[in-house]
């Protein structure tokens, strides 16, 4: 089911109640139906017609906040078949390859659908995600998660070895969540535009070497190796402060360009891209505002 646009609940709509511990659960209003935690019962037909961010008692007494989830949400209430994602990761990702409404995007290594709910939000009615994935456990796990948000037809989920090619050509961007990319990567460029937009995600710098030596001398550019941290606080007014745990290291991201270019010679460190530095030099152009 979509997610609500309406400023009340409704029937069939997938809502968020939070207790005041803000543990959080994720159900879907459903007629003569209930919902049932450690702080006591809720009928959904008590939730109908109730605004968002109102709360409701259960049966106990205790009050429950109803909200509408999102992204984020979603991702961290999913049915999991291993590790997914990190959504801080996640945004990144897709702002890096550039996904928007109308977009055709491939990814390969589906897992349990965190990479895919967050394309197929993206790319809208008129864009489209191809997923392929080798493990049926892991599609299948996937297919259910987009079906339970209303999603399945924003996506093509392929049950495939990409060792063997890419269904689809002249894709905006392609993102590889595999155990050794490097060696898909003549398929990954054979699936792209030109100017696409590559991405993958590694755990270790060994990976990150091999996939960086091939993509240097293959045909790519303006590549990027990039890990994102994040810092959570404490949010009490009186003793704000970081969190005393986090999550460290979850994984690295590499991002290329897809370009035709001639074979490659010596390695020059000048030819290093450098994103922050590229933005201090730009120019005023087509951007800035004309002079008064």
């Amino acid at each position: 089911m979509p997610l609500a646009l309406t400023p009340t609940v409704c029937s069939g709509d997938l809502v968020m109640l939070v207790g005041k511990d803000r543990r959080t659960f994720l159900r879907t209003v459903t007629p003569g139906e209930s919902f049932q935690c450690h702080l006591g019962v809720i009928a959904f037909a008590d939730l109908v017609g109730v605004s968002y961010g109102a709360q409701v008692p259960t049966h106990l007494g205790h009050k429950m906040f109803v909200l509408t989830p999102h992204t984020d949400d979603l991702i961290r209430h999913l049915q999991r078949e291993g590790q997914i994602i990190f959504p801080k990761d996640l945004g990144y990702i897709a702002l890096k390859l550039g996904i928007r409404p109308g977009v055709q995007v491939i990814e390969a290594g589906t897992g349990s659908g965190a990479l895919t709910l967050t394309l197929a939000q993206l790319v809208g009615e008129d864009g489209h995600v191809f997923s392929y994935e080798q493990r049926e456990r892991m599609q299948t796990r996937a297919i259910a998660n987009l079906r339970r948000l209303g999603l399945l037809d924003r996506v093509t989920f392929h049950l495939h070895n990409i060792a063997e090619g890419f269904f689809e050509r002249e894709a905006h961007a392609l993102f590889l969540d595999v155990r050794e990319p490097w060696l898909y990567l003549d398929q990954a460029r054979a699936a792209l535009r030109g100017g696409g937009f590559f991405g993958a995600i590694l755990p270790t710098v060994n990976q990150v070497i091999a996939l960086a030596e091939r993509l240097y001398d293959g045909p790519w550019y303006f590549l990027e190796i990039e890990e994102i941290i994040r810092r959570a606080y404490k949010t009490i007014p009186e003793r704000i402060r970081p969190d005393d745990q986090m999550v460290g290291h979850t994984g690295f991201l590499i991002f290329a360009r897809a370009v035709e270019r001639e074979e490659r010679g010596e390695r020059d460190e000048g030819e290093e891209f450098d994103p922050d530095g590229d933005l201090d030099a730009d120019s005023p152009g087509e951007w800035a505002s004309p002079a008064k």
